[in-house]
């Protein structure tokens, strides 16, 4: 085993090639070590080189509603008014903190992800 830190993109893409030889490694061997080793230093480099931006509330909310099978008036009690849920969904009308905690206890959408800022259109 020869692991050293992934300092360059080429570290980078050498470390998945390497990865992705040693996925079927069997558990408690110097391989399956070897891939839980690399695994952790690309997703640290990942996390500082690749950030993933979180979604903005309303697609996350829309995505959401695609997983439950939700239609717009599902929302009703979570955001209040057919109009409201519409408008809120069309970037019309902004998230108030009420909605936020109803969203995020009611559809499990973390309440991060709901207080983004985002662009309301007038």
């Amino acid at each position: 085993m020869n692991i050293k830190p992934i300092k360059t993109e080429k570290d980078y893409k050498h470390s998945l090639l390497r990865i992705e030889k040693l996925w079927s490694s069997a558990p408690e061997t110097q391989g399956s070590d070897e891939l839980e080793i690399l695994s952790t230093l690309v997703a640290a480099y990942e996390e500082l080189h690749h950030p993933i931006d979180k979604p903005n509330p309303i697609e996350a909310i829309k995505f959401r509603m695609e997983q439950l099978g939700l239609k717009d008036q599902d929302l009703v009690p979570y955001i209040g008014a057919r109009s409201k849920v519409s408008e809120v969904l069309n970037f019309k009308r902004g998230l108030s903190l009420p909605m936020i905690r109803r969203l995020s206890a009611g559809l499990n959408i973390p309440a991060e992800n709901l207080i983004q800022a985002y662009r309301v259109s007038a």
